[in-house]
């Protein structure tokens, strides 16, 4: 099965989305400029930290959507998708499964200021077997 659009994966934590979104506005204007999908992401941990939140990944869900809803990309087609695990491994497995075309991601936590490359970033741009762009903070 071959897709003529490319797809773009945006993943984003959404603990850092309400100070920080400068990869998923890049990732949107490189979609735009290309007629690409846009994947946005999040990734649920496994266990919460937060012991209100019984349903991970339908909370999880919610907050991307509202996301999504708050910074709808024009002309961008979007598709939203959770998934629960380990960050860096989820982002790899995600894009290698959807086959994906280009990952725009963030380079590390915003409050991280020691780091060049976040090692989320540095998992994701060794293991990924696509182009990974890295949107420094």
């Amino acid at each position: 099965m071959s897709r003529d659009t490319a797809l773009i994966l945006c993943p984003l934590n959404l603990r850092h989305a309400r100070v920080e979104y400068n990869a998923y506005r890049e990732a949107v204007d490189m979609a735009r400029r290309r007629g690409a999908k846009l994947l946005v992401a999040t990734i649920a941990p496994e266990m919460e930290r937060n012991l209100n939140i019984h349903d991970s990944e339908a909370y999880w869900r919610k907050e991307l959507t509202r996301f999504v809803e708050a910074h709808r990309p024009e002309g961008v087609e979007v598709e939203m998708v959770v998934r629960k695990g380990a960050v860096h491994r989820q982002i790899v497995k995600l894009a290698n499964e959807r086959k994906v075309d280009l990952i725009v991601m963030e380079s590390s936590n915003p409050r991280v200021q020691d780091y060049l490359l976040g090692t989320t970033a540095s998992h994701v741009v060794t293991h990924a077997e696509c182009s990974v762009y890295v949107v420094r903070n």
